[in-house]
């Protein structure tokens, strides 16, 4: 391996684990030094009866509460390490467990959508670059800054409106069934997909004007293969990135879809923390998309030098 590619690596890693750091360090500061864990809990779970100092006391020490800030920050962080998140103080469950238990609903959404928006994306891409239609290149054109620009939660409304109410064709909430599924993953989808494709028809636009490109079709390559093999390849680099970084907000997104279509999953369950003021699980909840946003992220960036082996050479060895 390379000295460049080397460096190329470790400063990604690098990098990942800064973001994980200071995902951690944030919502620490903001949910633990700017609220009152116990004063929530206790007043969330007392029948009005009146509460000693010593009780007080001996539930911030159960919960870790009492020690000085720099210790408890140390503490937390070094369990987080070693995988531990802490418990909820609603479910007294861990919150680890919490997580895994929300994750397969979301992730079925969150997947579907990433595929649909893959699909929607590339395909408005390409063939509003390739079509010798003025007028309909244009209309594809102009399509994924219209979807851009809709709330998510509008277009799962609408989409409840014409598909579940009035043509029935698909269950309005819940999560029963791949039918069921179906206007969740496109709700997500839209946004995503209309994303992806505003970059990729730019960069195409960019591709199909270069050099290598004329000489293409100079030596007679057809139009398609001109299309897909040597203009893609080139013009999905700005596209992977986009990709990973709505890949990464895509469990930001299941928080509106979710509540929308009232279906189960991390989403609910985030929103539901954040209402009952879960500190532990909200701050879990946090570092786990800060998580899955730096694998994703890490990912698109070892892909990087399999489309251009230029990103590692452009490294200082």
């Amino acid at each position: 391996m390379e000295v460049g590619t080397v460096i190329y690596l470790l400063r990604r890693l690098g990098f990942a684990a800064l973001v994980l750091w200071a995902s951690y360090t944030v919502s620490f500061a903001v949910l633990y030094l700017l609220a009152d864990p116990v004063a929530t809990l206790v007043a969330r779970a007392s029948d009005g009866t009146a509460i000693t100092t010593a009780e007080l006391d001996a539930l911030r020490a159960r919960y870790g509460l009492d020690q000085p800030v720099p210790v408890q920050y140390l503490e937390r962080l070094g369990a987080a390490l070693r995988g531990d998140l802490g418990t909820s103080f609603v479910n007294g469950q861990p919150v680890g467990r919490t997580i895994a238990e929300a994750l397969p609903p979301t992730l079925q959404i969150a997947t579907a959508g990433l595929v649909l928006a893959v699909v929607f994306g590339a395909g408005v891409a390409l063939t509003a670059t390739y079509t010798r239609s003025r007028w309909l290149a244009q209309v594809l054109m102009g399509l994924p800054s219209l979807a851009v620009s809709l709330p998510v939660f509008w277009v799962g409304l609408m989409l409840v409106q014409l598909f579940s109410f009035q043509l029935g064709w698909l269950p309005a909430v819940g999560a029963r069934g791949p039918a069921a599924l179906i206007l969740p993953a496109v709700t997500l989808a839209l946004p995503t997909g209309a994303l992806i494709a505003q970059v990729l028809v730019k960069s195409m636009s960019t591709a199909l004007t270069e050099p290598y490109v004329t000489t293409a079709r100079a030596k007679g390559v057809g139009p398609l293969a001109v299309h897909l093999r040597h203009a893609l390849g080139n013009a999905a680099i700005p596209a992977l990135t986009v990709l990973g970084y709505v890949t990464g907000n895509l469990l930001a997104g299941t928080v509106v879809v979710e509540t929308v279509f009232t279906r189960p999953g991390l989403g609910r369950t985030t929103v539901e923390a954040v209402a009952d003021q879960d500190v532990p699980l909200v701050q879990g909840v946090v570092l786990f998309a800060a998580l899955v946003f730096v694998l994703v992220n890490l990912s698109v960036d070892l892909i990087y030098p399999l489309l251009d082996p230029r990103v590692t050479q452009a490294v200082p060895a």
